[in-house]
């Protein structure tokens, strides 16, 4: 499917926390509501759609970070940007990578997400976590990444950033 032919894109941004004030560094995710229309209870990073009072990509990405998880964006040290990626329901989500070095107060957005988790940065730098699998979605088959990490499928444009990350470190 020729996504660019099928979608006027959304932009959206996101930030990819490391914590880098536990005793290993670690990945901050969420696990996105089971009200919520778009993604329903998946797996994400904290960040969203661009408002018109966004200047720019990496505010979109402060400005829904802390209203998703209470994370002010003057703890954050943005440190690099990854490839935009689109995706099959139609966003075009551009990836901050930003540290973050003291601990904050979590507040969770209620009715946008249910939870906030970490993940080992060590265990996204191994490749092996990863996977494809494919199933069915609106009449055809779709393949996609996958990180499974304890209780948590992570999948699609999340797993398919980690992964990014991951190559990104790598090389």
């Amino acid at each position: 499917m020729n996504l660019d032919q099928k979608f006027n894109f959304l932009e959206a941004s996101v930030l990819i926390p490391i914590l880098t004030f536990k005793k290993d560094l670690e990945i901050l995710l969420t696990k996105r509501s089971n009200s919520l229309k778009n993604h329903p209870g998946q797996i994400a990073f904290p960040g969203g759609k661009k408002d018109q009072i966004d200047s720019s990509p990496i505010e979109t990405a402060l400005r829904e970070t802390q209203e998703e998880v209470g994370l002010n964006p003057k703890n954050v040290e943005i440190i690099a940007s990854l490839p935009s990626h689109k995706t099959a329901t139609g966003f075009v989500i551009k990836p901050y990578l930003g540290l973050i070095n003291q601990p904050f107060s979590e507040t969770l957005k209620q009715g946008e997400v249910d939870e906030i988790f970490t993940v080992p940065y060590e265990y996204i730098l191994n490749e092996k976590n990863f996977s494809i699998q494919t199933r069915k979605w609106n009449g055809s088959q779709r393949s996609y990444y996958v990180v499974p990490y304890g209780p948590y499928y992570i999948w699609g444009a999340t797993a398919r950033i980690l992964l990014n990350l991951s190559r990104a470190l790598s090389q």
